[in-house]
């Protein structure tokens, strides 16, 4: 089992690499040209610059049980349909029950952004966001959730 991150923008590549070396995982990172990761105990993957490149690369790598770490509902899918396990950067575990409802709400924003409306922000990322992260990642990693499930 390894661990893919799809790291732009990702506020929990720290906390993933280190339970990744702590649990002995494949890690990947996987960014573009725009952001640069070096963390010991997992290889950077640096894609050029382009709307989802890191997202095709990633998918691209995928095996069957992979663990992706995403904050993106459609690349979150695209692993689903590879038989990967997908967690969002604060531990909620994408899975065939709740996926068509994240695509729909995300689609359902991006219209009301585009007919001008505003949205309401996500709150400030607090450390029990991390910690449930990490909780949600080491349950994976130790075989505690059946893929599919919530973590």
């Amino acid at each position: 089992m390894r661990i893919l991150i799809d790291a732009d923008g990702c506020p929990v590549v720290d906390i993933t690499v280190a339970i990744a070396r702590e649990r002995q995982a494949e890690c990947f990172i996987l960014c573009d040209t725009s952001h640069v990761f070096e963390k010991p105990g997992a290889v950077t993957i640096t894609v050029s610059k382009g709307a989802d490149s890191v997202d095709f690369a990633l998918v691209n790598l995928l095996q069957p049980g992979d663990i992706v770490i995403t904050q993106d509902y459609g690349l979150a899918a695209m692993c689903l349909a590879r038989q990967a396990q997908a967690l969002s950067q604060d531990g909620m575990a994408y899975t065939a029950d709740n996926i068509d409802g994240l695509l729909l709400a995300r689609h359902t924003a991006k219209k009301i952004r585009n007919a001008g409306g505003r949205l309401k922000g996500q709150a400030r990322r607090g450390p029990s966001q991390d910690e449930s992260f990490a909780r949600a990642l080491r349950r994976l990693l130790a075989g505690d959730a059946a893929p599919g499930t919530d973590v």
